[in-house]
């Protein structure tokens, strides 16, 4: 580090950014399926609403309302319904943040921070969770999936936490399905989590659950060290507004509420995310659509003698070329990667495989026959 920046943390000099696909190249690219987002726009009738009431009812000289009370009861019942809770959520049950990233962080600053705890993940997962904590000076031990069906190796995961003491691990992030493997949670894997004492946090991101319809929800209730996070950036088609959530027992929330930064999400936020709830039955059928066509997709890649692909609870495939050596795995990964963005086509090459984005019918056409004759 140069004696320009000698006043930055020394350790944050072996961090990489994380690094999205830039704007500029949009124009150049046919078939974005690298983000997980939806292949289709919001419909014209909640645009025209989006429309009308930021001519009509956002006061862009004003702060956004920072309790997001009303949002937060479209949240609450939303969650109820979809998952047919006996129990009552309310807003107390309820935190929002600036896409899911923000509360994980709140989570992190609120548990881990000032050398008090360090994180588990399961590797290969979301990479937000490592990059965040290290972001942090939070310590993040880093255990193995099984290949197989990438599920937890228990054994490795339950030593770890037995065994790491400088700082102990305090939360524990599992993601139901996991990305970028696309796998929900399995039955002993939920045991495992039971088990865990009730000083660790068990964190359960479901950004998936409208493909996965698998949720732990149901089980806040009777445990105060869960907490479940949400998205409105995949199935309600909102990923440019930032929208995430997170569910838990009011004490639990209250701690998120501390730590949160004040007017954290903007008005035309909070009004697309509840106007989104509010029409959801425009937006939902989409899901439907999107695992037909995953089936599909999969079905077609499964064939090619040369692809490993495994099968998804998600709105995206994982899968990985066969017969190479450890040599050469991540040279292959990356010019499979290159070539089908030089024929339009993005997709993600992480955790030692490709992840490719469910679109429509005709981005998912292109992108077989462009791997086919790249394979």
């Amino acid at each position: 580090m140069s004696d320009r920046t000698s006043f930055i943390r020394s350790d944050l000099a072996q961090l990489t950014a994380y690094t999205p696909h830039p704007g500029g190249e949009s124009a150049a690219i046919v078939d974005h399926l690298d983000t997980n987002e939806s292949p289709l726009d919001l419909p014209a009738e909640i645009k025209s609403k989006l429309a009308w009431a930021y001519q009509q009812e956002i006061e862009a000289n004003r702060y956004p309302d920072g309790s997001h009370e009303q949002l937060k009861g479209a949240i609450a019942q939303y969650v109820e319904e979809s998952a047919n809770l006996t129990d009552h959520l309310t807003t107390a049950n309820i935190s929002v943040g600036n896409g899911s990233d923000e509360l994980i962080r709140s989570l992190l600053i609120s548990t881990c921070l000032g050398g008090e705890g360090s994180i588990l993940v399961a590797t290969p997962t979301f990479s937000m969770y490592g990059i965040l904590a290290k972001t942090l000076g939070i310590p993040v031990v880093t255990v193995s999936r099984q290949e197989e069906d990438f599920s937890l190796n228990l054994e490795v995961a339950q030593q770890a936490i037995d065994t790491t003491n400088t700082p102990p691990i305090r939360v524990v992030f599992m993601v139901h399905p996991n990305s970028p493997t696309a796998n929900a949670l399995t039955s002993k894997e939920l045991e495992w989590l039971r088990s865990l004492a009730d000083n660790i946090l068990v964190v359960v991101d479901e950004a998936y659950f409208e493909f996965s319809q698998t949720s732990v929800v149901g089980e806040l209730a009777q445990r105060s060290n869960w907490i479940v996070l949400r998205t409105f950036s995949k199935a309600f088609r909102l990923a440019a507004h930032r929208v995430g959530y997170a569910i838990a027992n009011p004490d639990l929330i209250r701690v998120l509420e501390k730590v949160r930064l004040p007017y954290n999400l903007p008005s035309f936020s909070q009004t697309a995310a509840t106007v989104a709830l509010q029409q959801r039955q425009l937006l939902l059928p989409l899901v439907t659509e999107t695992r037909e066509e995953r089936e599909r997709v999969w079905s077609v890649l499964k064939e090619n003698s040369k692809l490993r692909v495994w099968q998804s609870q998600a709105n995206f495939l994982y899968l990985r070329p066969r017969n190479t050596t450890t040599d050469n795995h991540e040279n292959i990964l990356a010019e499979i990667t290159s070539k089908l963005k030089a024929q339009g086509t993005l997709i993600r090459h992480t955790g030692g495989g490709l992840r490719i984005t469910i679109g429509t019918p005709e981005e998912n056409n292109r992108t077989l026959q462009r791997l086919e004759k790249i394979i």
